[in-house]
């Protein structure tokens, strides 16, 4: 198969897009997490135990258990696979390193998975119409003895 240059240009296009989306979740940036998906857009989350169907559920799920004040993450992807499935349509595989920090539990989560998203370009930008992972392995740890010196957050809510 032959890739263009104009394909490069979409398969930078889907890159941005999952990178605001991951952006969005961890700012709690709703507005726009909601940017990012379409309006039937359906999640799979742990190997599908945690699905929602559109994106009203999608970032109310999301919304509602990743609480500003009380937790703190961190989401990457990199690896990147992506096929474009047509001039509109198109599949993506992304490797997945996450942190979540619960300072006043002394709780942290740390995992690896792989996402699966299929996305497509709705008025000239990619959205994503699908979007879910499956575990590599998940750990936690208590973080007794640590202390969260300084967090995105902390002018907004007083104190570190």
């Amino acid at each position: 198969m032959t890739i263009t240059p104009e394909d490069l240009v979409e398969i930078e296009a889907i890159k941005a897009v999952k990178y605001r989306y991951l952006r969005a979740v961890d700012l709690r940036d709703w507005e726009l997490l909601e940017s990012t998906l379409t309006e039937d857009a359906t999640a799979a989350y742990a190997a599908g135990k945690l699905s929602y169907d559109g994106r009203d559920a999608i970032v109310g799920f999301l919304r509602d258990s990743m609480p500003v004040k009380e937790m703190l993450s961190a989401h990457r992807v990199h690896h990147p696979e992506i096929e474009l499935t047509s001039p509109t349509t198109a599949t993506a595989r992304w490797a997945l390193d996450d942190t979540v920090i619960m300072p006043a539990s002394n709780f942290q989560l740390r995992g690896a998975a792989y996402y699966s998203d299929e996305l497509v370009k709705v008025d000239g930008e990619w959205k994503i119409s699908h979007t879910g992972y499956r575990r590599l392995y998940e750990e936690t740890v208590s973080r007794d003895g640590v202390t969260v010196t300084d967090h995105w957050w902390a002018d907004e809510v007083g104190s570190a």
